[in-house]
């Protein structure tokens, strides 16, 4: 008996999924946007096109951008799976996330301002 004879149980394969795996369709539409997002921070970095403060900000808010790509197109979350358990997961993942880019963007700003009282950026000490 080879194992083309055997029938599948198509109940014990699913794994419990109830949901679509996506299609092609998704999977290109997320690669290109998430091509662009990349591209569009990496050319105002890259140019200096904006002020510093517009494109930290327009940075941030790219990256804020991707990751909802990503969990759309390729993670396939959406608003009704989990019995509402994917908008706590959301707000949680938004709520870790703000205090890593916030407490870095402090971190780097009081770095940068307290390391070296009275001296200006970019010149290096002359004393060992």
């Amino acid at each position: 008996m080879s194992a083309s004879d055997h029938p599948v149980d198509h109940d014990v394969h699913s794994h419990g999924d109830t949901h679509g795996h996506g299609t092609m369709r998704s999977y290109v539409v997320g690669f290109l946007l998430s091509a662009v997002l990349t591209a569009i921070p990496f050319w105002l970095v890259m140019t200096g096109a904006l002020q510093p403060g517009a494109t930290a900000a327009l940075v941030i808010g790219l990256a804020i951008a991707q990751i909802l790509v990503h969990t759309v197109c390729f993670l396939h979350v959406n608003t009704s799976s989990e019995g509402g358990w994917t908008l706590v997961a959301y707000v949680f993942t938004g709520v870790i996330v703000f205090i890593t880019i916030a407490g870095s963007v402090w971190i780097m700003y009081h770095l940068n301002t307290n390391m070296m009282p009275g001296m200006p950026t970019g010149q290096v000490s002359g004393t060992p």
